[in-house]
């Protein structure tokens, strides 16, 4: 009887290394696959947070809404709520780089969530950057907004967008691009936007 309860013993000692080993190999394989998670698969995961998520910038600004799309170095809200330093400019949407963001605010289940989900989206979303939609705001001459560093708004439509700047003519917010309407043009480094808002969300569409 007492080699039974050995071997019994043996047995538990082994199962209890086992178990303990195993949570030790799952916690370090989790520890590696968060080591390699980007920014840009947590707001994937948040574009299913229905309650929305706050982004906070460079120039101390906030923009909060529903993200709609992440692209590969850009995200976009809608609903957008006016937010902190004035950046806020009633309903519409908001295309921002990822440059320009400090941190996002979610509820805390949907910061977890968006942990656990961590996703890079689709391939076509994966390829398509910031200055692609600056060049579909171009062929679309959809008046916008640009926020820029320091602070300072430029209204206008998009003109052309190179590899890593843009051209803006100047005109006020609601007026068509017409000559008689532009006050001046601008090249605009992409580095020096932080927030593209268009008139409406549908914008998007």
């Amino acid at each position: 009887m007492r080699w039974d309860r050995f071997f019994e013993d043996l047995e538990d000692q082994l199962d209890s290394e086992w178990e303990a080993e195993r949570a030790a190999l799952d916690t370090e394989a989790e520890r590696l696959r968060l080591s390699r998670v980007a920014l840009r698969e947590r707001l994937v995961a948040l574009c299913r947070e229905p309650r929305g998520v706050a982004l906070h910038l460079q120039d101390g600004g906030v923009h909060s809404g529903r993200l709609a799309r992440v692209g590969a170095d850009w995200c976009a809200l809608v609903g957008d709520a006016p937010g902190g330093a004035g950046n806020g400019a009633g309903a519409g949407a908001v295309v921002v780089p990822l440059w320009a963001v400090t941190d996002v605010a979610a509820p805390i289940d949907a910061v977890l969530a968006s942990v656990r989900d961590a996703d890079p989206g689709p391939a076509l979303a994966q390829r398509m950057g910031f200055g692609f939609v600056l060049r579909d705001l171009v062929r679309r001459r959809i008046p916008v907004a640009l926020h820029l560093e320091g602070g300072r708004t430029l209204d206008g439509t998009i003109d052309r967008a190179g590899a890593d700047h843009l051209d803006v003519a100047l005109h006020e917010p609601g007026a068509p691009r017409r000559a008689e309407n532009v006050t001046g043009y601008r090249i605009v480094p992409f580095a020096g936007v932080l927030a593209v808002r268009l008139a409406s969300a549908s914008d998007l569409a």
